[in-house]
Order: structure tokens, then sequence, then C-alpha cells
């Protein structure tokens, strides 16, 4: 049973939801602005609403597969899950194992998990793209503030582990908006 719940989680993970939403609107996500299937491109290419939606749907993936882990078989099958679905999201077998960059699965999963935590990275989020005007880099650290916040909040080991397993899997998918942003390149929120 808990393999069975990993791998569905995985799949729930691999929904395009960017490729439905932004495809009603006429915008290939994958094509259009940086290419990548996520709610920020989807904001930039599609409009607000659409952005919002998959944003909201990406988001309910993770929430969706870690809530299922967990009251199936508790913590751990809730963090397997999680896992599995941020990684369905970020390495679909169903698209060639190109999709998002994993930020708004990751968080669902850790507003089910970890909620005093997500609502830590949320506002973090927030302030990061207010201050700086740059999306990649709410995300980046928010990634990186995951698995900190987890372990100060006394979680065990291996919930640390997972937490920081998403947070490189988040940062490998941002490795070109590191350096763009590293040699002053990366767009603004709204470009």
């Amino acid at each position: 049973m808990p393999v069975v719940l990993v791998i569905l989680a995985y799949l729930l993970g691999t929904l395009p939801s960017a490729l439905v939403v932004a495809g009603r609107q006429g915008v290939d996500p994958t094509t259009a602005g940086s290419g990548n299937p996520g709610a920020t491109n989807v904001y930039r290419t599609a409009g607000r609403w659409a952005g919002l939606a998959v944003f909201v749907a990406d988001a309910g993936k993770g929430a969706g597969a870690a809530a299922l882990g967990l009251l199936a078989g508790g913590r751990s099958l809730g963090l397997a899950c999680w896992a599995a679905a941020t990684l369905g999201h970020v390495l679909p077998m169903t698209r060639r194992f190109r999709g998002g960059k994993g930020v708004a699965t990751a968080g669902g999963g850790s507003l089910v998990l970890f909620p005093l935590v997500a609502v830590g990275t949320v506002i973090l989020f927030g302030l990061m793209v207010r201050a700086t005007g740059k999306a990649s880099l709410g995300s980046i650290t928010i990634a990186v503030v995951l698995p900190v916040a987890v372990a100060a909040t006394g979680r065990g080991l291996d919930e640390v582990l997972v937490a920081a397993g998403i947070c490189v899997l988040v940062l490998v998918r941002h490795v070109a908006n590191i350096r763009r942003l590293v040699a002053g390149e990366e767009g603004s929120w709204n470009c």
C-alpha cells in the first residue's frame, strides 16, 4: 500500500496544470516566456488569473499528496508522498522529464506537514519578491530556508533530510536563474 500511494503521489505531481490552464488562453508555457511550465511563467505569458490558477493547482498537488500519505500511513508516508509529488512535478515521465521548478508543489506539501513553516516561507517569499522584484530570488530563498526552518521546529532528522532533498531539487531547477542573478541579468517578476 505505501508504495502504491507514493507512485500515485508521483503521478499526481505529473499533472500538467500549467499546460492545461495556459492552453485555455492559447499559450504554451513550454515555448512562451521562460519556457518553464510553472505559475510564474504562466502569470507572465497568460495573465494574472491563469498564473494564480496554476499556483493553486500546483500547490494542491503537493498538499493533496502529503495529506493522502499522512492520513493513510502517518508522517513518514506523508513525507514520502510530498517528495514524490514534487519530483513528479519537476521530472514528469509523461513529458520526457521536463517539468516545472517545484516551488508551488513543495509549498503545498509543506503547508500540510509544516503549516507554521509554510506560512513563514510564504511571507518570506512575498517580502523577497517585493524588495527585489525577482520571483526566482524569492523561490531560491524559501527553498534554502525550508530545511533550516524544519530543523528549527525540532522535527526529526528524517523530516529535515526530506526537506533538504526538496531544497536541492528546487535549487537544481533554478541553476540558470542563479547564474542570471549573479550576472545581474535576471528579469523581474513582471518581465
